[in-house]
């Protein structure tokens, strides 16, 4: 992954930790799972919120067209 894009991408979910239920536009719920999505450029990362914790697990992080594999 080039740093630029991961850099970026750890920001993204460094927010989403801070404010885990809060609303985000590039953030988006994965169709038929409780698990949600952050797009960088090509790179995926998928995580889920735990609610009883409310600890943001990132489950995956890989380039669009293996990620959901």
């Amino acid at each position: 992954m080039p740093r630029k894009d991961a850099a970026a991408l750890m920001k993204r979910l460094e927010t989403v930790a801070v404010d885990p239920f809060g609303a985000r536009p590039w953030a988006k719920r994965l169709a038929g799972a409780a698990a949600f999505r952050v797009r960088q450029g090509d790179w995926r990362a998928v995580y889920r919120i735990d609610r009883e914790t409310r600890q943001v697990v990132v489950d995956h992080i890989d380039h669009r067209r293996e990620v959901y594999r």
